[in-house]
Formats: structure tokens, sequence, C-alpha cells
């Protein structure tokens, strides 16, 4: 997402300024993929209703275009391209379309591997474990038309999950990064399932996926897998993940910035960050863990607290992972469009000497892991 602009306090050219930034680094499978209709008439509805509601501040509507998730369908693997989506696995994949984390140094950029202190019991560390999860999708209005950027996917066959947002600047020269995006996903969830069992190395995946992806564009890129281990990890730029362990947040992917709104991306011209930029960590978890990974229409909008509060309600509600997904994606919506309440944006555009308030409006793609005894599943 950019439009150009100058550096200044008036709010249409700082939002052009700092989405411009996204897009100046860029410039210098075993899946079956089937179109859903319903899925955009769905954003279509949204997009009218929001348009029809009004918002206090239209430059955000004008110049913040952003990330959709789209749905791909096959029962095995998902490569997803819908509009607006709730997704719940179980047998196989589905794909579609920042404080520094505890005890990990915000300067790791260059693949050092980084061991979170996230001890769990004794007791539970050799229990076999699985990922349950959901994901749920709500687009920015201004993209619901060509379907946005964001992409994601979904597998229990590797027990891997991954986000992607593509850098929507290109717009601007007639390029839709979700393209790239969705490729970019649907190349990672390949190499995964061609890594050796047992011995899955992310940074290699992430590298097979960006040498195959030929589409146009930039994307960021955040791979979690599930190992005998614990969660093996790889992230690049501003999408990230969590952890929340017995309502605490155990851990946080810091984000990779050259500046602000700037982030580490791959893309088309090799111009970018390499694969072998990405931070990686391996974490300990245990069952009863959630793991909440996103785009940053998500961390953008939403604080810590924010999303383990949304997480131990929907928990002790008894909810699924997908309808914990949906209701923090519904929360990130609504603080998106709350142009006076403090946002995680806002305090770092503040922090980079914009002024600037309320949230960001975004694609939001939020994905929901709930750690579960493999025995007893």
């Amino acid at each position: 997402m950019a439009v150009c602009g100058s550096r200044t306090s008036h709010i249409g050219h700082f939002v052009g300024n700092i989405t411009a930034r996204r897009l100046q680094y860029g410039l210098s499978m075993n899946c079956t993929v089937s179109y859903n209709k319903r899925g955009f008439e769905k954003v279509r509805k949204i997009n009218r209703s929001l348009r029809n509601k009004g918002h206090p501040n239209n430059m955000l509507f004008q110049y913040f275009t952003t990330h959709v998730t789209k749905r791909w369908a096959d029962p095995k693997s998902y490569i997803g391209f819908e509009s607006e989506g709730l997704h719940n696995l179980s047998p196989a994949c589905f794909s579609s379309g920042t404080a520094s984390a505890p005890g990990v140094s915000s300067d790791n950029a260059k693949g050092e591997e980084q061991v979170a202190n996230t001890a769990v019991d004794s007791s539970e560390a050799k229990i076999p474990l699985k990922l349950n999860s959901g994901s749920f999708y709500l687009p920015h209005p201004a993209k619901a038309k060509t379907g946005g950027e964001d992409a994601h996917f979904m597998c229990t066959l590797t027990q891997a999950i991954g986000v992607a947002d593509g850098v929507g600047g290109w717009a601007d020269l007639g390029i839709d990064a979700g393209l790239y995006a969705r490729e970019l996903m649907s190349n990672s969830l390949a190499a995964i399932q061609e890594e050796p069992k047992g011995s899955i190395d992310l940074i290699r995946a992430l590298d097979k996926a960006y040498v195959r992806t030929k589409a146009k564009g930039s994307s960021t890129a955040c791979i979690v897998a599930l190992t005998d281990e614990g969660l093996y990890a790889v992230n690049l730029g501003d999408s990230g993940f969590m952890l929340v362990r017995h309502g605490y947040a155990a851990f946080k992917s810091p984000a990779q910035q050259h500046g602000f709104n700037f982030p580490y991306q791959l893309d088309c011209n090799n111009a970018g960050d390499s694969p072998s930029s990405a931070m990686v960590f391996k974490i300990a978890v245990a069952p009863g863990d959630v793991l909440i990974a996103g785009t940053d229409g998500l961390f953008d909008n939403l604080y810590d607290e924010d999303i383990k509060g949304v997480v131990l309600q929907s928990v002790e509600a008894g909810l699924g992972p997908q309808m914990t997904a949906q209701r923090i994606a519904e929360l990130a919506q609504q603080r998106a469009m709350d142009p006076k309440k403090s946002s995680p944006f806002s305090d770092g555009a503040q922090e980079a000497g914009f002024e600037y308030h309320g949230g960001k409006l975004d694609d939001i793609t939020v994905v929901v892991s709930y750690v579960t005894n493999n025995e007893n599943s």
C-alpha cells in the first residue's frame, strides 16, 4: 500500500509518505485452487456497509489500500482466495490468501536462531502435541473488488501455518501484490511438504518458495511449524505471531523493519531482503498454549493485552480456534476504524515523528492454533 508524498504532519500527505515506505525497497504444490464467488459478495456487502456508515477520516479509506486473504479449496490443501473467511482445519491443509519478544534480541536480522525462554513443566515436555487451527480474514473495504494482498495457509499434515502480506504500493504500478503473496504461500506449503519428515528446515523451505515465486510484487512472510522439539518459526517483515500461555503473552516475534512502516520483504526483482534475513525461533510449548499468527493489520491495531484478553474469553467460553480468530479479527477491524483510540501503529508513527492518531485500516488476517495433546485428539 503506497502513495507518494512528502513528510508532513498533514494526515493525507502523512499517509502517502508512510505507505510509500512499504514499496520503496521492493522496487530497487500439492494444492489445487478454486475460486469462491460467495466470499467476494460478502466483501462487497461489507464495503457498501462501511461506506454507507462513513468514516471520520476519509483519508484512511482513500490511501490505506491493503491485503485481503483469499481462499482456495482442496480436501487436503487450501491456498486461500476469499475476501472474508473463517476456516477450521482438521484433515489436511489450507492456504489463503511490535514490541521485542521477551528473551529475544530485536537485532537478529540474519537468520540466527533464537531460543525463547518459555519453559514448560517437565512432565509435559515429551507429550505428543498437535495444532488445531482456524483462521479468519477481514479485508480492507477498498480492496474488495481486487481481492487484496494478504495470504495464509494452514496444514495439519505438516503441522504448519503461514501468513504473508503483499505490499500494496505495487498497485500504483498496476501490479497486484496479492498475487505474489498468494503464490509465495502456495509455494511455501509445497516446499514444507517436500521437507524430510522429522528434519524440517523452514529457511530452506522459504528460500525454495521465494525462488519459485514468479508473480510481480513483494511480501512479508511468517511460517510456524510444530516439531518434536516445540514451535519452530521463521519471520521476515512485520507479520508475526505470539504465544499465549495461562493468560499471559509468553512470547511475541519482533517486527523486522528498515524504518517505520518499511518492513523487510521478499520481492520479485531480487532487490529486497533474502529469506536468510528472516529471524528464526524455537519455542517450547505445552498443551493449552494458544498460537496467534497474523499480518500487520492485526498487530498494528491491537496491543498484546487486547489479543490475550480475547483468547482468554474465548477459551473460557469453550470456543474453537476459528471463532477465536474471528473475534480477534473483528476487534482489530473495530480498532482500525477508530480515529481516536491509541493503537500500536499510532504509537509507532508518533515515535517516528509523525502526528497520527487512531488505528490503521488494513486487511486483517488472523490464524489461531490451539496446542493440544495428540494422544487425546
